[in-house]
């Protein structure tokens, strides 16, 4: 599998809210913590929330969600990189921080290669090409050949310089041959405003917190990068269907815990989360705000790790993208 056919973009979806805090498990046993690279709110903290409960009652222990954000991802990533590897202290990882900040960052002080276990996908979340309706086109391919007509006249979002969003349309401009402008926000709620308000035309990113623009006939949403249509958004094509076969756009969410973790405690770990993950509530409420759920084992976990950050770094390389 190629890197551009599984590719993770966008920054974490707004829309997926943070649950209740886990109720801690009175069984015995030391607890463990799921360190968040955020602050609580936002999809990755969502993931781990999600995951919190379920897992304490399946290995029966206290397990509890810590946030430590800041530094795009890197205080808790290399937290949990330095942490004993007795199975205590795990991540709740998001992709754009796990190998996209590595590939516009190149001495964070850890190695996501070499200093991590990685255990279990938890999450999928699809990405969207979402455009103004000032912009004369209703598909990928009208969008593309309009680009093209007018090389850099079209602005396009992002959540911020070297953001994932911002490297995944500078790879979709590089595959597709086509100049736009980059227009960098710091988040993605000042984007989707100023996509509303026509001061920005493109933005991909996670279509959660902009269907109900796209509804009121105030935004469109072209395609959506994932193998099949999604059922919370029925109405979307994929990229395939779209014109832009094996263009994949999935931002992913997935455990990890600190390198040479004992392989008994990696099965029992890995055995309890693939557990949970396979029940009904969990899945449905992954499906409620637009993500997937896809089963993949450490191993398949860690090679996307590896060929994801050296496609990363070379978009990044070509594009000229440097972290501020």
């Amino acid at each position: 599998m190629t890197p551009t056919r599984r590719l993770l973009l966008g920054a974490a979806p707004a829309a997926l809210l943070p649950l209740a805090m886990p109720r801690l498990a009175r069984a015995q046993g030391n607890s463990i913590t799921l360190l968040v690279p955020t602050a609580p709110g936002g999809s990755t903290d969502f993931a781990g929330r999600l995951l919190a409960e379920p897992l304490s009652r399946r290995l029966g222990q206290p397990v509890v969600v810590e946030n430590r954000g800041g530094a795009n991802g890197a205080l808790a990533t290399g937290a949990v990189a330095r942490a004993q590897p007795d199975g205590a202290t795990l991540l709740v990882q998001y992709a754009g921080y796990h190998v996209g900040t590595p590939a516009i960052i190149p001495d964070l002080g850890y190695d996501v290669v070499k200093d991590f276990t990685p255990l279990s996908l938890l999450m999928e979340a699809p990405q969207a090409v979402f455009t103004h309706p000032s912009v004369p086109a209703k598909d990928m391919a009208e969008l593309v050949a309009h680009a093209k007509a007018h090389p850099g006249q079209l602005n396009y979002a992002s959540a911020g310089n070297g953001s994932i969003q911002h490297l995944g349309t500078e790879l979709l401009k590089q595959r597709e041959g086509i100049e736009m402008t980059h227009v960098s926000y710091r988040g993605t709620g000042p984007a989707i405003q100023d996509l509303i308000a026509g001061r920005v035309q493109v933005f991909l990113t996670t279509p959660p917190p902009l269907m109900p623009f796209v509804r009121e006939g105030k935004l469109r949403a072209l395609a959506i990068a994932a193998e099949t249509r999604h059922p919370a958004l029925p109405e979307v094509p994929t990229m395939a269907e779209a014109g832009l076969p094996g263009f994949l756009s999935l931002a992913w969410f997935a455990v990890f815990a600190p390198a040479r973790l004992p392989e008994d405690k990696a099965r029992r770990l890995v055995g309890a989360i693939e557990a949970v993950t396979q029940e009904p509530d969990y899945q449905r409420r992954v499906t409620e705000q637009g993500g997937f759920v896809r089963r993949q084992s450490g191993a398949e976990l860690g090679h996307r790790v590896e060929e994801e950050l050296a496609e990363w770094r070379r978009v990044a390389r070509e594009a000229g993208i440097k972290a501020e």
